[in-house]
């Protein structure tokens, strides 16, 4: 009986996976980073920049971004953190799905 307990497991992770995998191919373009509004006088809140801050490859970069540019570059920095949740239930999923094939194998197994 936990057979087939463990088998409806995993076929319920293996559609789980499918559907972020599905997910994740439908995701646009996208960027990591963090987006903020600074200001060159920053004591009276004028002149105001937007600049883009990531770590990528182990370096810290800042890139400048243009007015009118700020909402594709939020738009990508939303879609990279949707990347980013999607991959980790995939990671946590496919460790669970793991774990229960092994789970499986040992149940069927001859005992010696």
């Amino acid at each position: 009986m936990l057979v087939m307990t463990t088998s409806h497991d995993l076929h319920r992770i293996q559609k789980r996976i499918q559907s972020l995998q599905r997910q994740l191919v439908q995701l646009g373009p996208l960027r990591p980073g963090c987006l903020s509004l600074q200001y060159r006088d920053p004591k009276e809140k004028k002149r105001p920049y937007y600049q883009l801050s990531y770590t990528y490859q182990m370096k810290s970069r800042t890139e400048y971004i243009p007015p009118n540019l700020v909402p594709q570059i939020q738009q990508e920095v939303a879609e990279y953190k949707r990347y980013r949740k999607l991959h980790q239930q995939w990671i946590q999923l496919s460790i669970e799905l793991s774990r229960l094939k092994i789970k499986q194998w040992k149940q069927t197994r001859p005992s010696a």
